[in-house]
């Protein structure tokens, strides 16, 4: 019978005393229990954010308000930039 997957290793850093403290504490049989668990938390994290991310493109194109050109949405921004650094510039002096 051969195996689904081959072993790896993995350097972990500063991090081997988190997944060690997690094996003494009894609350993993094993490092590679803490490994599992951890990549799977992982991919949880990454769908979510992936989800979230999705929800809000989808809101955006749904939203009924007309659609500002990518310059026009920086003037406000930019200009406000220019009177900062006039600002600071004359604060120098």
């Amino acid at each position: 019978m051969s195996r689904a997957s081959r072993p790896m290793t993995v350097t972990l850093g500063g991090l081997q005393k988190h997944v060690e403290a997690r094996v003494k504490s009894s609350a993993y049989a094993s490092r590679r229990e803490v490994m599992r668990v951890a990549v799977r938390a992982l991919d949880r994290e990454e769908a979510t954010l992936n989800d979230w991310l999705r929800k809000q493109v989808d809101e955006s194109l749904a939203d009924p308000k007309p659609r500002i050109p990518i310059r026009e949405s920086f003037k406000r921004p930019r200009k406000y930039h220019v009177i900062q650094m006039k600002a600071a510039r004359n604060a120098k002096i």
